[in-house]
């Protein structure tokens, strides 16, 4: 070929590949700009959402992606080695708890929680709510199962709605809609806002303003809105964090003492017994994530990306199901290492607080045992602090999710504290059977299953099932009616 030849074809191949190149240009910028212009649009909302407004599917017309994720929560059936979203009885599992809750609630019915969507049918399915004969709960138990209760605070005034019982046919037939977008955003700026007066009420006593904590911060306050150690004040049964003396599990503690409070008188031990609720976040505060800077959000709402959208992912769930967009953000090891490490310890964890849990509930039998053969008040005194003390201890690493591995450290120290008060308290009893007469060691009854444990301490769960079926035929139904004629929309829980 001449070289005027090779000249042309030199040409022709440098046009076909500036054609290329400028048709590639040309599709990176079209795709930015269609990215930018998801952007924008994203704050552009297409309805103007309402003040007040508790229905989810109504926000999800503007923020499709959240929505999509928060609508995952519906059909979780993820079960992983400790917790999850799977029903799981942990009662049947563990029959230690029924004796531990003796005259409460939770000796009754005790199970994995299944995800925000589901917040409002399990607290009515639920055996502690009662039935149709009795209800005993109080209307504070609403409070934090659906974006309707800032709306009934607003209506009804707060304390107002704290009064009254559980099953009042205004707290029943208007809290319908599970937790949700309203319960942590403003509706006319999207930003993260406190809806639950407790939380800006315990940071107000401690001299602290919501106003001043960062984004970064409002990503676990939200979250700490619900997932704390909460009481309900007498009178009024008024929602409240013991958080003044501080954020310590002796801090709550005494706290408590000092009060004098008490949620229950244990029906075997006659102990002033405390249920701890789920302080999720004053165990997180203790751990490493928290002292390094990570929310609540990080790890459980992870971001994500689809076009040139950056969202965090309202499927909130365990970390161990989404390992790639939580763990491995910080850390590099390997899905299966890192999932290895969590279990590892949470296996360690729960080995510990079974022993606890045996020996609390050991010092409660042994305790009736005293009481049926003559005790005084005064030889059960310091038996019954004890028992108190080593119950609300073990409870606080039991009841908060995680299985401890919010804070590894402090879990293991707080249950080696509870052991060591339940073990104290069975020193006590000893000297108290001495002193009676009682042989020892004394005989204890039989409590290897949930059945033998509820038939021990009294329950007639055939009564308590039927009162409660007949509940779900009857107000439920009404319930529904009345809030479908209100709302003007189906309910969007599962049933």
């Amino acid at each position: 070929m001449s070289e005027n030849g090779k000249g042309k074809g030199l040409s022709w191949l440098l046009f076909l590949v500036t054609i290329v190149v400028v048709f590639f240009i040309g599709m990176m910028i079209s795709s930015v700009v269609e990215r930018k212009s998801e952007s924008v649009a994203r704050l552009q909302l297409t309805n103007e959402i309402a003040d007040g407004e508790t229905r989810n599917e109504v926000w999800g017309q503007d923020f499709p992606q959240e929505y999509e994720t928060y609508m995952k929560l519906s059909n979780g059936e993820f079960k992983i080695d400790h917790g999850g979203s799977a029903m799981i009885d942990y009662l049947e599992e563990f029959p230690e708890l029924v004796v531990l809750w003796a005259g409460y609630g939770f000796s009754k019915d005790y199970n994995q929680g299944r995800g925000h969507t589901n917040a409002i049918i399990d607290i009515r399915n639920t055996l502690r709510t009662g039935g149709v004969k009795s209800s005993p709960m109080p209307a504070t138990c609403w409070s934090c199962k659906s974006p309707d209760v800032p709306r009934l605070m607003e209506k009804y005034g707060v304390k107002e709605f704290y009064s009254g019982k559980w099953s009042d046919e205004n707290k029943g037939a208007e809290v319908i809609n599970p937790i949700g977008c309203g319960d942590c955003h403003d509706s006319k700026t999207m930003n993260l806002t406190i809806t639950r007066p407790a939380l800006v009420e315990a940071f107000e006593r401690q001299g602290k303003n919501i106003e001043d904590f960062t984004h970064q911060e409002m990503r676990s306050l939200v979250c700490a809105q619900c997932h704390v150690e909460y009481y309900f004040k007498k009178p009024g049964n008024y929602l409240t964090f013991p958080w003044d003396k501080g954020f310590a599990v002796e801090d709550m503690e005494a706290y408590y003492d000092e009060a004098d409070f008490k949620d229950w008188t244990h029906k075997l031990s006659r102990a002033p017994m405390l249920k701890t609720q789920h302080p999720d976040y004053e165990v997180f505060k203790t751990g490493i994530h928290a002292r390094r800077g990570v929310a609540c959000a990080d790890c459980h709402m992870p971001y994500k990306v689809e076009g040139g959208v950056k969202f965090s992912d309202h499927h909130i769930q365990s970390p161990l199901n989404n390992i790639a967009n939580s763990c491995q953000v910080c850390h590099k090891e390997s899905e299966e290492q890192l999932r290895s490490d969590v279990v590892n310890t949470q296996d360690k964890i729960l080995e510990i607080r079974r022993i606890a849990e045996k020996a609390v509930a050991a010092a409660h039998m042994q305790a009736k045992i005293a009481w049926d053969n003559g005790a005084t008040e005064e030889q059960m005194k310091p038996v019954l602090k004890l028992i108190r003390h080593a119950q609300w201890r073990w409870d606080y690493v039991a009841a908060s999710n995680s299985m401890g591995f919010h804070s590894p450290v402090e879990a293991m120290r707080v249950l080696g504290t509870s052991i060591q008060k339940a073990e104290q308290a069975k020193s006590e009893l000893s000297l108290v059977f001495v002193k009676l007469g009682v042989p020892l060691p004394v005989a204890m009854p039989d409590i290897s299953t949930k059945a033998l444990a509820q038939a021990y301490i009294g329950l007639d769960m055939e009564a308590l099932n039927a009162d409660k079926s007949e509940f779900l035929k009857t107000t439920a139904v009404e319930w529904d009616k009345k809030a479908k004629e209100r709302q003007g929309t189906l309910i969007n829980y599962q049933k």
